[in-house]
């Protein structure tokens, strides 16, 4: 599933190429046949034409009859118009026309008629009696003009039919994702309650026992006891919907940091700042809060092998959001990864499951309806994650 994810836009791109190749084909092999019968119909207009010209010059006879039934009245699809030299009508065929108009009214209609038929063909000339000239006038048969339509509507039912597909389908996978990941969040929050029921059973007889009275071992017990009790937490709110409060988010992150500048490398400097006053308050879950910004700062110490310095920067957006940059003087990350450091099992570490940013930005965007993206980053210089949250 990893490849995939990492490759799903060239994927996509692929599918697209595809479509656009199938539809290619379609509206050429389409086209090819729309030439084809409007060549055919061309012919027929001109067959038409020189039955009418016949007609003047022939003696009368058994032919003309042939000619009338088998020729001019044998044209049921292919609208015609016959003019004289100045364009007045004189005949028509094949063209719907309301019912009960004046003389006036059709005329108007017809010389319309004629403006669309110069549009698409040029008229055919019919010499006609004392040297005069007459015009048919023609225009493609419904038929072919629904022909020459038709591969494009087609395409959009089929394009209209795929992107419900994919609405569908991308809603499948993502409510699949989200049984997943509450499973998960579930069970691991099971299992650690047993640990820790024992580890609290512990604290309570060392806590009690005078041989570890005054031990710096019963007080940091329970602070790794308190710690799990949290992580457990974290997993139980992420299987159902955390309750968010306004919490003084200067403080709040000023918290995590001192938490976790205890427990990782003396040689990373953290930098908490604000441009705002210190009591602004933010809707947040505290315990998936806290469990983000040590996520994305293990990764940044990573990043930085342990060596380096991370500046978290509060920010006011507006009047209704705040925006938490938290800055790392690491590697950075090529233009190549930068969408996929989201998606779930992309890691560069050689030991990691490639989940920390994704749940990360799941909390974030989901469950805090905020949003958490890499604001910048350039190779070998750091990068920049934004937090965005609602005032």
């Amino acid at each position: 599933m990893i490849p995939i994810y990492a490759q799903k836009n060239r994927i996509k791109f692929l599918v697209v190429i595809v479509a656009l190749f199938i539809g290619a084909v379609t509206i050429t092999y389409t086209n090819v046949l729309v030439s084809k019968l409007s060549e055919r119909e061309q012919e027929l207009v001109q067959l038409y034409a020189k039955g009418l010209r016949y007609m003047i010059n022939a003696p009368s006879d058994d032919n003309i009859v042939f000619i009338e039934e088998e020729i001019l009245s044998s044209n049921h699809t292919i609208p015609v118009i016959l003019t004289d030299e100045n364009e007045n009508i004189l005949d028509f065929k094949n063209i719907n026309l309301p019912d009960k108009i004046s003389e006036e009214r059709k005329n108007e209609l017809l010389q319309r008629e004629i403006a669309r038929m110069k549009a698409q063909h040029a008229p055919i000339i019919v010499p006609w009696a004392e040297g005069s000239e007459n015009y048919v006038f023609y225009k493609d048969s419904d038929l072919l003009s629904q022909l020459r339509y038709y591969p494009y509507v087609q395409l959009m039912v089929i394009a209209c039919f795929a992107l419900m597909a994919y609405f569908a389908f991308s809603y499948s996978r993502k409510a699949e994702q989200n049984r997943v990941w509450v499973g998960l969040a579930k069970e691991t929050a099971h299992q650690l309650g047993t640990p820790l029921s024992s580890l609290m059973a512990w604290y309570e007889y060392m806590k009690s026992s005078p041989k570890f009275e005054n031990e710096p071992i019963t007080a940091e017990l329970w602070k790794d006891i308190r710690r799990l009790e949290i992580i457990t937490e974290r997993f139980s709110n992420i299987g159902s919907v955390p309750l968010l409060r306004d919490e003084n988010i200067l403080q709040v992150t000023e918290n995590a940091i001192g938490y976790l500048q205890n427990r990782i490398s003396s040689k990373v400097d953290f930098t908490v700042a604000s441009n705002f006053a210190p009591e602004i308050t933010a809707k947040v879950n505290v315990p998936l809060f806290d469990w983000v910004i040590e996520n994305i700062c293990k990764n940044a110490v990573d990043a930085m092998e342990g060596r380096g310095s991370i500046k978290l920067q509060l920010s006011l957006l507006g009047k209704s959001q705040i925006a938490l940059d938290i800055s790392d003087t690491g590697k950075g990350i090529p233009k190549s990864k930068m969408d996929s450091v989201f998606l779930p099992g992309f890691t560069t570490k050689k030991r990691g499951w490639g989940l920390g940013l994704a749940l990360a930005k799941r909390i974030i965007d989901n469950y805090h309806e905020g949003r958490l993206y890499v604001k910048s980053s350039e190779v070998g210089k750091g990068t920049t994650f934004r937090i965005v949250l609602n005032r």
